[in-house]
């Protein structure tokens, strides 16, 4: 459960520390999914998160429910966050910050390698956040 819970932090409060100890969380080849993400590999998402260092303060993250069964995870969470860098989708879309607070219900699904994550997809209304991060 602890593996998890980081895995999170790092995505939803990603610093230099937890992006530095990827390798602690996550297998090397790791395959991230989310609406707005697909990632493989620590270079891919070392890549990714750099981008989202900036985006977002006073980020609140918490666990509603976590469970384990075998070799699975899952956990359903939510985000408050205020919308106040630049969110990079890609090198041709930037989402300049309207300075709001934002709020986001969401579950993600990890498949373990032992101790450390090998795949994880997170399931959330990408529509609605992008209606809060849009909204004037």
């Amino acid at each position: 459960g602890a593996t998890l819970q980081r895995a999170l932090e790092t995505f939803i409060r990603p610093d230099e520390a937890l992006i530095a100890d990827l390798g602690s969380t996550f297998t090397d080849d790791v395959s991230v999914w989310s609406p707005n993400l697909s990632v493989h590999g620590h270079a891919e998402l070392i890549e990714a998160l750099a981008f989202r260092l900036d985006s977002f303060s006073d980020v609140d993250l918490v666990i509603d429910a976590l469970d384990l069964f075998g070799s699975k995870g899952l956990a359903e969470f939510r985000v408050s966050a205020n919308f106040s860098g630049a969110f990079v989708l890609d090198e041709d879309v930037v989402i300049e910050p309207n300075g709001r607070a934002l709020l986001l219900g969401a579950a993600a699904v990890a498949e373990f390698d032992g101790s450390r994550i090998r795949a994880i997809r997170a399931y959330f209304d990408d529509a609605t956040l992008l209606e809060q991060m849009l909204a004037e």
